[in-house]
C-alpha cells in the first residue's frame, strides 16, 4: 500500500463517521461501522508488531508502558499503512468533520494513535479519559468470531456494565472525554489476540511527545 491511499483513507474515515450511530445513554457517544478502508485495516493487521506478554494488567494500560505500540514517527516511516493511517487523521477534513459533530475544537492539538493487542487475562477499570484527551475514537480490528463480544463497556463509575460496544471487525466508539464517560473492559476469556485502534486528539500540554504521530505538527484548521 503506498500513499496514494491517503485521500480514500480520509474520505472513508469521515463517511463512517457521519452514518455513524448516535447515543446519548448513559452519556453521548457514536458508533461508526466499517470505519476504515478494508485494505488499509488489513494493511494494519499485517504489520509485525509484538503481541505484551502481560500477566495482569491491573485495569490499567499504563502498567505495560514499555510493550505498548503507536504510531510513532518511526512507525510511520517503517510502515506506508501506519502513514497512510495518520494523514487520514491528521487531514483538516477529519479533524473538523469531528469537531463539527463534538463542538470540540481540535485546532492546536496532536494526534496520538495506539494498536492494542491484548490477550486472555486483559482488562481495564473504569475511567474517564478526562484531562489532556481531548477526542476518544476505538477501532476495533479483530476477525475472532467471538470479536463481537469484545468492544469496550461503557460503564457507571462504580463499574456496572450498561452496555457494550459492538467489537466486530472495523466498527468503532467515539466520545468526548468527560467526568462522565466511565468506560472499561470486564473481565472476560479472550481467545486469541483482542486488536484494537485508539485514537485520541490530545492537547498541547501532553507529555509523551514521543507516543504522538507528527510531535511537531498540530492539527491546524483553515
Amino acid at each position: 500500500m503506498d500513499l496514494l491511499t491517503l485521500s480514500p483513507a480520509g474520505a472513508r474515515i469521515r463517511c463512517a463517521l457521519r452514518q455513524a450511530r448516535l447515543d446519548h445513554t448513559p452519556y453521548t457517544h457514536w458508533l461508526p461501522k466499517e470505519v476504515l478502508p478494508r485494505d488499509l485495516a488489513s494493511a494494519i493487521l499485517a504489520i509485525p508488531f509484538p503481541t505484551p506478554v502481560i500477566d495482569d494488567t491491573r485495569g490499567k494500560r499504563e502498567t505495560h508502558n514499555g510493550q505498548r505500540v503507536f504510531i510513532t514517527q518511526e512507525n510511520r516511516s517503517l510502515y506506508p499503512a501506519c502513514a497512510t493511517l495518520a494523514e487520514a487523521f491528521q487531514d483538516e477534513a477529519t479533524a473538523g468533520l469531528i469537531g463539527d459533530m463534538t463542538g470540540v475544537e481540535l485546532s492546536g492539538s496532536s494526534l496520538r494513535i495506539e494498536c492494542c493487542l491484548d490477550t486472555d487475562g486483559f482488562w481495564l477499570e473504569p475511567h474517564t479519559d478526562i484531562g489532556a484527551k481531548m477526542l476518544t475514537l476505538l477501532v476495533y480490528l479483530s476477525d475472532h468470531p467471538d470479536a463481537a463480544a469484545w468492544g469496550t463497556d461503557v460503564m457507571d463509575q462504580q463499574g456496572t456494565v450498561l452496555a457494550t460496544a459492538p467489537g466486530v471487525f472495523n466498527a468503532g466508539l467515539m466520545f468526548v472525554p468527560g467526568p462522565d464517560t466511565w468506560h472499561g473492559f470486564a473481565r472476560r476469556p479472550i481467545k486469541g489476540v483482542r486488536r484494537s485502534l485508539i485514537v485520541n486528539y490530545v492537547r498541547p500540554e501532553w507529555r509523551s511527545r514521543h507516543e504522538l504521530a507528527f510531535p511537531d505538527q498540530p492539527i491546524v484548521m483553515a
